[in-house]
């Protein structure tokens, strides 16, 4: 079946017109994913640590990808560097491989954050052909809330306009 693995990539960019101090603390903390997930995707966290995040902490998610069908979904923080970048995998899920790539860079006037994720979908063909036609455009969707939901959040000048690519 690795023959038919194929590796996705989206890209996001946005500037936040905020301290890196602000903006590291939201986005370090997990239970605030929950606030920038949309509704429909049914996201609930499982895992009750309240703890800032640290390489190796495991955070277990409920989450509905398709038809409202609840899915357990587990990722770990596998490295941090404190105000500059986290990585979270998944360890199980719905993804063959999720690695999310979250980097922050101070700027004049606030912080640019982009994010690289790197998945693959199970089920070789089928699964290729379950990006094409709704995988792609759900995470599109789930990302574009996100850009608008760190924009109520944080209203001011745009300085760079917010980007999503698909490679």
């Amino acid at each position: 079946m690795a023959l038919f693995q194929k590796l996705y990539q989206l890209k996001t960019s946005q500037f936040i017109p905020a301290p890196m101090d602000e903006v590291w603390e939201y986005f370090s903390a997990p239970e605030n994913l929950q606030t920038i997930t949309p509704d429909y995707m049914g996201f609930e966290i499982t895992s009750k640590s309240g703890d800032k995040m640290y390489p190796g902490m495991i955070i277990t998610y409920l989450v509905s990808p398709v038809m409202n069908i609840k899915m357990r979904w587990a990722t770990e923080i596998t490295q941090v560097k404190h105000q500059e970048y986290f990585i979270d995998e998944q360890r199980f899920g719905p993804y063959n491989l999720w690695h999310h790539q979250h980097h922050f860079k101070e700027m004049d006037g606030g912080v640019l954050m982009n994010d690289i994720v790197h998945y693959g979908i199970p089920f070789g063909p089928i699964g290729q052909l379950a990006n094409t036609l709704f995988v792609k455009k759900q995470l599109r969707e789930i990302f574009d809330y996100r850009i608008k939901a760190v924009e109520k959040r944080w209203p001011g000048e745009i300085k760079i306009e917010p980007s999503l690519t698909f490679l």
